[in-house]
């Protein structure tokens, strides 16, 4: 098959550190060529990929500091898909509602992975309109506030399964926060559990430019505590380590989260995962098997005191069971097949009604 990945400008492809749609796009993209298919990726210049890559801009947008408007290169990488679009059996955007428009009428079957929050009011009239736009959630939570789309799957993010590896000379001794600094990741929450629950915690975590008023206001003076060491961004080859030395990674999130990419970097390194039940916890996490879903920080500091209850070894079973770049290669290639299959039917449709 022939399969277009068309990724956001913002970060290479993979990420040089933080970016969790780039990344995926990446372990996509690699795990479709290792499957047999013929991919071109639509990314920027500074991409790494075994697919064939198409550079939309020379570098990635957040490492570029002349881009004041990055929505023109994105209109850029738009027009270079449309005219090579007749190329490919099928066209993978990553670019949220970007392309509805334009490749409504393009002739090659294309279809969207929505990786962001979708409860935003401005959203509604924009998928009352393209109704028949197709789109993949990344979980079923992610999916509540867009009934009305044209839903064509869900399909759960996966990771490479040796690129994230438990490290067994590693003797987890803290908690861990990974991730982001934002107010709805709340990492104020895990130093808060990390102090009830008498552990260190290490904050591994990128801040970007529009968090960091609140972190010099909301979380700089929590570092400060005797309990918490603050490490910074983090890239692939730190995460084993950091861990795998942790006895848990704290998710005490704030809001519906879509997905949570670090729960299943977690899982992969035989870590489990304390989560606040919001958003596709539920969904990503089995509760006394790869964790504990909590409601609540005291509900979470009772989870710390059961982690030697759960077996590293079966989380490790569980991720490779369940959130491998291959099963998310395979789900993604039924969804193509699927979305060939309808868009060959329609014309044969239309001369029967028209008959």
């Amino acid at each position: 098959m022939r399969i277009a990945q068309i990724a956001p400008l913002y970060e290479a492809v993979p990420p040089k550190f933080y970016g969790g749609t780039e990344r995926v796009v990446s372990y996509l993209t690699e795990a479709l060529v290792e499957l047999g298919h013929d991919v071109t990726l639509f990314a920027s210049g500074d991409s790494v990929t075994s697919a064939t890559l198409e550079a939309a801009w020379p570098r990635a947008l957040r490492l570029d500091p002349s881009i004041r408007d990055p929505l023109a290169p994105h209109m850029l990488l738009l027009e270079q898909v449309r005219r090579l679009a007749s190329d490919f059996d099928v066209l993978h955007f990553h670019l949220d509602y970007l392309p509805f428009a334009l490749f409504a009428n393009a002739g090659t079957p294309f279809v969207t992975t929505l990786h962001g929050r979708l409860d935003l009011p401005e959203l509604q009239p924009v998928f009352n309109t393209f109704t028949d736009a197709p789109v993949i959630s990344i979980s079923q939570s992610q999916r509540t506030p867009l009934p009305q789309a044209n839903w064509l799957g869900n399909v759960y993010h996966g990771l490479p399964s040796g690129l994230l590896t438990p490290r067994t000379q590693e003797e987890p001794e803290y908690l861990a926060f990974l991730g982001r600094i934002c107010p709805e990741k709340r990492v104020d929450t895990a130093i808060r559990i990390a102090a009830m629950s008498g552990l260190p915690l290490k904050i591994a975590a990128k801040i970007d430019k529009v968090d960091r008023d609140y972190f010099k206001t909301e979380i700089e003076p929590l570092l400060g505590e005797a309990h918490v060491e603050f490490i910074g961004e983090i890239d692939e080859t730190q995460k084993p380590e950091f861990l795998s030395g942790a006895k848990a990674l704290l998710f005490p999130i704030d809001w519906c989260e879509p997905f949570g990419l670090v729960m299943i970097e977690a899982m992969a390194c035989g870590t489990p995962v304390v989560a606040f039940n919001r958003g596709s916890v539920p969904e990503v996490i089995d509760h006394g098997v790869t964790g504990y879903i909590v409601e609540d920080t005291h509900s979470a500091v009772a989870a710390v005191q059961r982690l030697d209850e759960l077996s590293r070894e079966e989380i490790r079973a569980q991720f490779e069971r369940r959130f491998t770049a291959q099963a998310m290669a395979r789900a993604y290639v039924e969804k193509y097949e699927t979305l060939i299959e309808r868009t060959a039917r329609r014309p044969a449709l239309r001369s029967v009604a028209a008959g």
